[in-house]
């Protein structure tokens, strides 16, 4: 969200964490902040110069503190994973976030997205993506020799991700370069609890197996014990 804080002298610029506005205004925008920003999370989760965040304010420009914006989610690319209470550019190599998706909720204004679309393009990101869950609508816009330039087909597989967005259901779904869908915290959970019931039951099997191969075992021991009895007794069999 565009922020605008008061401004102080050059030696005395403070530029704010926070702009004291919520993450998200209700929980289905929510939802795909955290379903993006931590499946993103995870695919770069072996990359240490891949910093993805969400709702964190991006400062462009060094002693102008109103010139802001925090990203429902960013992606910067050969930045440092690492906390930060902001992104402050000058801080960062002058790496701005190359990409950055904004989940809309009903309070967005199309001002307030002209506005961003602008902030996004003056401050050189290449791929920015909004997706409307109420509405089911998604856009995109890919930097050019132009600026950034709206992406006009579906399905797209964006080129700094590698990551393939599909509108044919019902909602956006979200494929990692493998093929597998971005899965929620939910999804993801059941889906734990679900190998860990197949581990067990695995696991149970494998000792079954164990018990009968021992029972096994020991029914030859017995032969063998009842052989050797008769052979003690009457020697061997002719």
């Amino acid at each position: 969200m565009v922020s605008q804080s008061l401004a102080t002298t050059p030696a005395e610029v403070i530029y704010p964490e926070s702009d004291g506005k919520p993450m998200a205004d209700n929980t289905k925008q929510f939802r795909w902040i955290v379903v993006i920003q931590q499946n993103l999370d995870w695919l770069y989760a072996d990359d240490p110069n891949v910093f993805v965040a969400g709702d964190l304010l991006w400062y462009p420009v060094k002693g102008r503190n109103t010139i802001v914006t925090a990203p429902d989610v960013m992606v910067a690319f050969g930045r440092p994973k690492g906390d930060r209470g902001s992104y402050k550019q000058w801080e960062e190599d002058n790496i701005p976030p190359q990409v950055v998706f904004e989940i809309l909720s009903p309070s967005n204004s199309s001002t307030e997205m002209d506005k961003k679309l602008l902030f996004y393009d003056r401050y050189g990101v290449d791929e920015y993506y909004i997706y409307d869950p109420d509405k089911n609508t998604f856009r995109g816009w890919l930097r050019t020799d132009d600026g950034l330039d709206a992406i006009g087909e579906m399905p797209w597989v964006s080129p700094r991700l590698n990551i393939r967005f599909d509108m044919s259901g019902e909602e956006l779904q979200i494929y990692r370069p493998d093929g597998s869908k971005f899965f929620s915290y939910a999804e993801v959970n059941a889906q734990l609890e679900q190998e860990k019931q197949r581990a067990e039951q695995e696991k149970q099997r494998a000792e079954q197996a164990q018990q009968e191969l021992e029972a096994e075992r020991q029914r030859s021991q017995n032969l063998e014990d009842i052989l050797q009895k008769y052979r003690d007794r009457f020697g061997d069999l002719p």
